[in-house]
């Protein structure tokens, strides 16, 4: 049996007060969510991964069926690999999406492999990450501030909000915020909550207008050909029995839910999906999906911004010890984990303390990089 499950923008819910008043501490105590000290830092830091969405010149329909030529033609992204990275097993079941856009829209499809199909949450901007889930987080701009998160069950059930920075700098969700004129659908290939059968799995597929992402992005408008956008997908998956009602969370011993398992596209490096600067990056090709291939542009500045981004990192350490930030580079050294790639600090970085945080700054292709204590990171022409 094949079942569909479609929506439009035009039929949002309004968040109810409850959540709205709880959603943020909910958020803190889901693992890929939370801002630990223990997760705020990446523990390995692998390639992030990349893809090229491709143009289409027919708006696609949002069914959740992923039949049109267009998809076809558009690559998937790698399978996806546990948030930690390759320290951890590869995921038993396949996850992986593609990309597309046009005029209006950015297109986002998920295929999920899955043998036992099931949802509870029908209420949107509920937290939907308590069910199975596909999560889309978008940051236009790359400072690692001001970004879109979107997650989806099988039931089609949308949480959609935006975070003004990542939660380990003190952002919060603004979770009583839709995305309007959004286009969601979800297409179950087997059954949904039906415990004793064996499904094969269900596909996403959305539709982001310009509109509003733009509102984030470089001069407020939608990508250009070969322009560049920080994105990364998760799955979120829980350990389940069936049952003659449907499906049980698994339970350890004490009684406690077993923790979820966090399925990505570009590994984040610790259980924290709140890292933008671990995201993918996603590069928007003017060619016509199909007719030719292009390649992911290097980006000239991306090793001066993994330096500045370690000397963050050595300040969050520092002041972990000290309830203080460290006043000269000199002082951060120690904590610099040469290991990592991000570990190569620019030879002409410089750091000031101000009355409130720090800046430290250095010399890029296109101007001056500058990053502050809340990691947001911006450039001087």
């Amino acid at each position: 049996m094949r079942r569909q499950f479609c929506a439009a923008g035009s039929a949002l819910l309004s968040v109810h007060a409850l959540l709205a008043l709880t959603s943020f501490a909910i958020v803190l105590l889901n693992p890929a969510h939370a801002v630990a000290q223990d997760a705020v830092i990446p523990r390995t830091f692998e390639p992030r991964e990349s893809y090229v969405a491709y143009r289409i010149s027919t708006p696609l329909r949002i069914d959740g069926v992923l039949s049109e030529g267009a998809w076809a033609a558009a690559p998937w992204t790698n399978d996806f690999v546990d948030i930690e990275g390759a320290a951890k097993p590869r995921p038993p079941l396949r996850t992986r999406a593609k990309m597309l856009w046009d005029d209006e829209y950015l297109y986002i499809a998920a295929e999920l492999v899955e043998p036992d199909v099931w949802g509870t949450i029908t209420q949107r901007d509920s937290v939907i990450f308590f069910d199975n889930d596909f999560e889309v987080f978008i940051d236009p701009d790359g400072d690692t501030q001001e970004y879109y998160e979107l997650e989806i069950n099988a039931l089609a059930t949308v949480w959609d909000l935006r975070l003004t920075k990542a939660y380990r700098d003190g952002g919060r969700a603004l979770d009583d915020w839709n995305i309007t004129g959004l286009l969601h659908a979800v297409h179950v290939d087997g059954t949904i909550n039906r415990g004793r059968d064996s499904d094969r799995g269900w596909t996403v597929e959305l539709a982001l207008p310009w509109s509003l992402l733009r509102e984030y992005a470089f001069e407020q408008r939608r990508p250009r050909n070969g322009e560049q956008w920080r994105i990364n997908f998760s799955r979120v998956e829980w350990d389940a029995d069936a049952t003659d009602a449907g499906y049980v969370k698994r339970r350890n011993a004490e009684g406690k839910l077993l923790p979820e398992h966090n399925w990505v596209w570009s590994p984040q490096g610790a259980i924290n999906m709140h890292m933008p600067e671990r995201w993918g990056t996603v590069q928007f090709s003017g060619r016509t999906a199909g007719t030719r291939t292009d390649i992911v542009r290097a980006d000239p500045e991306e090793a001066v911004r993994d330096g500045l981004r370690a000397l963050y990192y050595a300040q969050r350490r520092f002041n972990e010890s000290h309830r203080r930030y460290a006043t000269t580079l000199a002082d951060l050294a120690p904590l610099i984990e040469a290991a990592h790639d991000e570990g190569r600090v620019p030879r002409d970085a410089a750091l000031a303390v101000t009355t409130t945080g720090y800046r430290i700054s250095a010399r890029a292709t296109n101007g001056t990089l500058h990053i502050t204590e809340d990691g947001r990171m911006w450039r001087d022409q």
